[in-house]
């Protein structure tokens, strides 16, 4: 891929569990990457090859597993009673050299070099189909106008949780989308 311009990419939501997402992820490796749903699922049995396409240099690879998901990509780590949900989100954000983005009622967001948020704005009514498809566009969004990995995951957390603020109780991943604009101009109002 030559094209400077396209510096990010969000790969997962309804792409299809596979080969082909494996591929396209690898292939990715020098450019952002916001890894989601199926594109974490794709790396189920192997992520080895995906913790060691995105390794060098700055953090470029955000990962925004759900808690089975993360079952998935790091079955130790998720296994490990002793570690509290923040140490289980550090250790994997070091292990995949990623942004982890550990979503749940209290969404972790950790990085590589240890640093940790919790988000705990997101309403309960959050929980709904495609409300994760829009939180990885909007981290998207943000890794695309340059801001670093880990901060991109945090603030697009916070700016997903907003966004279901003004939407409201029985919102759709739609109206997640039509909000983001009116909750940026409200974040940045304050």
């Amino acid at each position: 891929m030559t094209d400077s311009r396209l510096s990010t990419f969000v790969l997962g939501p309804g792409f299809g569990i596979g080969e082909k997402a494996r591929d396209f992820a690898l292939r990715l490796r020098e450019r952002s990457l916001v890894l989601d749903a199926d594109g974490i699922t794709s790396f189920k049995d192997d992520p080895q090859p995906l913790f060691d396409a995105y390794a060098e240099g700055e953090t470029h690879l955000v990962l925004t597993p759900h808690e089975g998901e993360f079952a998935r990509l790091f079955a130790d780590i998720a296994a490990e009673p002793s570690l509290s949900k923040v140490e289980k989100a550090r250790a994997a954000a070091r292990r995949a050299h990623a942004a982890v983005v550990y979503k749940g009622a209290d969404t972790v967001i950790a990085a590589p070099d240890g640093r940790a948020a919790i988000n705990a704005n997101g309403p309960p009514w959050l929980a709904t189909a495609g409300s994760g498809d829009v939180l990885a566009g909007m981290i998207g969004a943000l890794l695309a106008q340059g801001m670093p990995a880990f901060e991109a995951a945090a603030a697009g957390v916070f700016l997903h949780g907003e966004a279901a603020h003004l939407a409201g109780p029985g919102l759709t991943a739609e109206d997640l989308a039509d909000e983001a604009g009116r909750a940026m101009a409200t974040i940045t109002a304050r």
